[in-house]
């Protein structure tokens, strides 16, 4: 690689820092406003050359950068975040965007830059559906809670949990807001439910969405077939999360990818109880709780071992075990179909 080069992301300008390892020819500066069209034009400066990589952190805008860099022929390494931040060191002076380019390069050109992988354009547009439907269903939850804590807080009788599920409860939901509650009150109710409608409504769209994106995904039809309690949207998850072949070096990485790995901080002789890293995509330990949710069935084939856990340490942890295991079945079931499995048939 002739020329190295490191690219510092930020909302209003991307900042550079490259080197030709042959000549000693540097080029620092800034690209403003940070797009697409001012970068392609940036780029223009290597057309022809087959030689130049640049390294960048996988933070927010990293997908168009990574595509604006792979159509003008640059091979383009995404950084870990907090691996690149490590392998700085204690910080000696302040942390600008001149000296982060710097470092991305120097990091690449010794070839100790820790490398994240990058996913496909149909896996990148998968998980932006799935982060998005994380979203309407968190939502969801929020405007349902909001409607039982304004008959709670106006001292009106308590709902009962099917409440909001059926035309009859809904009519039933109203006639009791407008006995019980005052005119803001009632207002809040009207409110949320109309928000939960239109919620429900791009909810289920999308959800078909994502069954068709996971029927289409040969890794995400394998997962669902294979192990149990996972469906297609949790399939989907885990093949666009967990997919590419060789990504983790062990099932254990992956355990603590997904943040389901429990973590204690000890000092000085006292040692604190452990508790969730909750690092990674938080749609994928929601699924991934869901599914191991599913293993209190009697019929499940992992019920004896959920039931041991329960009933020594609580239904969570027994759930939360079982979706650890499901990650390390995921993570070898992944490696063995490679990456042909997550192009769409």
């Amino acid at each position: 690689m002739p020329i190295v080069g490191g690219l510092d992301i930020h909302r209003k300008q991307l900042t550079f820092d490259y080197l030709d390892t042959e000549t000693g020819e540097a080029g620092r500066g800034q690209v403003s406003p940070a797009d697409r069209a001012h970068l392609r034009a940036w780029l223009a400066r290597f057309a022809g050359r087959d030689d130049v990589a640049f390294a960048l952190e996988g933070c927010t805008g990293w997908r168009y950068v990574a595509g604006e860099l792979a159509a003008a022929g640059i091979a383009a390494h995404v950084a870990e975040p907090a691996d690149t931040a490590f392998a700085r060191g204690r910080k000696r002076h302040a942390k600008t965007d001149k000296t982060d380019s710097r470092h991305l390069r120097v990091l690449l050109e010794q070839g100790r830059l820790p490398e994240c992988w990058i996913p496909p354009e149909q896996v990148l547009e998968c998980r932006a559906l799935l982060e998005t439907y994380h979203d309407l269903r968190r939502e969801h939850t929020a405007w349902v809670q909001r409607i039982h804590a304004v008959f709670f807080h106006q001292g009106a009788p308590a709902l009962g949990e099917g409440a909001l599920r059926t035309e009859a409860a809904l009519a039933a939901l109203r006639q009791a807001a407008a006995v019980h509650l005052s005119p803001a009150g009632q207002l809040q109710v009207a409110t949320a439910l109309d928000m939960l409608a239109a919620t429900e409504a791009r909810m289920d769209m999308l959800r078909l969405q994502l069954l068709h994106a996971a029927r289409r995904l040969p890794a995400a039809a394998v997962l669902a077939d294979r192990l149990y309690g996972v469906g297609p949207v949790c399939a989907l998850a885990l093949a666009c999360w967990l997919g590419g072949a060789g990504r983790f070096s062990s099932s254990r990485k992956a355990v603590r990818f997904a943040g389901l790995d429990v973590t204690v901080y000890s000092s000085d002789g006292k040692r604190s109880p452990g508790h969730l890293s909750r690092q990674g995509p938080e749609i994928l330990r929601w699924v991934l709780y869901e599914a191991g949710k599913t293993h209190a069935r009697a019929s499940a084939p992992g019920h004896a071992y959920y039931a041991a856990v329960k009933d020594r340490t609580g239904g969570k942890l027994a759930a939360l075990s079982q979706a650890r295991k499901i990650v390390r079945q995921a993570c070898h079931i992944l490696d063995e179909l490679g990456d042909g499995a997550l192009t769409a048939s």
